[in-house]
């Protein structure tokens, strides 16, 4: 077996391997192609304008006719590749994972403009993201708050396992931690920060999401129950008393839901100062709540 690109240049393949997603209604056909390309020859997008004339190996032709197929298939180029970018982190992915969204850096955003609206400098910062995944939220705050310490919670062991990878191949082992438990039962507090990306989506609405998520993304991060509140219902109960005196919870949600996300932390004690974060499309994508002192 070659693969269907043997005895082609790289400038050759990439233009078919384009074709054939446009012909498979892929949006995002010529940089899924540069990507995937580039990733078959272990070459970066320099590497690959540069190497244009030359020859695939048969071992690369191979490689990229599988991913090619892969994609056209419906498989996200992030679960192809087994990695994804996160607020400028490089991060690995499992099955066990959500590919980490740019959605997500709203919460990201506003988590830190919670942490700086407040005076910290008398102890060490610490965050919780609860159902951390691939650690994408957690690694990123960590990233940008140098002296802070952090735990992530998520229920799959094999999630946990990519989350600790992540940490340690980014260099923040000795700053993060993870335990396995349901939202955040395991947990004593006080956190300055409570942060989390809970499943969301209705049960009704699964069957209707883009291939790249319905069929590769964990439903258990995705099913958030009848309304898609469920998991709301359980997590800010247990996060709120976690919380420090004038610490914060942020938590992403879906379209619509930020009314009723800021209903159940009013309804748990926590104070309401500002506005949910807008995300690119102009979703309500942020909520945020801070726990007042008596």
């Amino acid at each position: 077996m070659t693969g269907s690109f043997a005895g082609r240049t790289i400038d050759g393949a990439r233009r078919m391997v384009t074709a054939r997603f446009r012909t498979g209604a892929i949006d995002s056909a010529e940089i899924d192609a540069r990507i995937l390309v580039g990733a078959a020859l272990g070459l970066d997008l320099t590497g690959v304008m540069a190497a244009a004339s030359r020859l695939l190996t048969s071992d690369e032709s191979i490689r990229l006719e599988d991913f090619t197929r892969r994609r056209l298939a419906g498989e996200p180029v992030a679960r192809i590749l087994g990695a994804k970018e996160f607020w400028g982190l490089p991060l690995q992915l499992s099955a066990a994972t959500l590919v980490p969204r740019p959605d997500t850096e709203t919460v990201v955003e506003l988590a830190l403009e919670m942490l700086r609206a407040e005076s910290n400098a008398d102890r060490r910062l610490r965050i919780v993201d609860i159902g951390t995944g691939s650690g994408a939220i957690l690694l990123a705050l960590l990233s940008e708050l140098p002296d802070a310490y952090g735990l992530g919670t998520d229920i799959s062991a094999a999630a946990l396992r990519t989350a600790s990878s992540n940490a340690a191949r980014l260099g923040f082992a000795s700053r993060a931690a993870f335990v396995a438990c349901d939202y955040a039962a395991a947990l004593s507090g006080p956190f300055d920060l409570v942060v989390s990306n809970p499943p969301y989506i209705r049960s009704a609405d699964i069957s209707g999401l883009a291939t790249e998520v319905r069929d590769h993304d964990p439903l258990l991060a995705l099913d958030g129950g009848s309304d898609g509140l469920t998991a709301y219902r359980a997590l800010i109960p247990q996060a709120a008393p976690l919380l420090a005196d004038r610490g914060a919870l942020v938590l992403e949600g879906g379209y619509g839901q930020s009314e009723e996300i800021q209903s159940l932390m009013t309804a748990a004690g926590l104070t309401l100062r500002r506005p949910p974060k807008i995300d690119l499309a102009g979703i309500r994508r942020a909520v945020a709540g801070r726990k007042l002192p008596p």
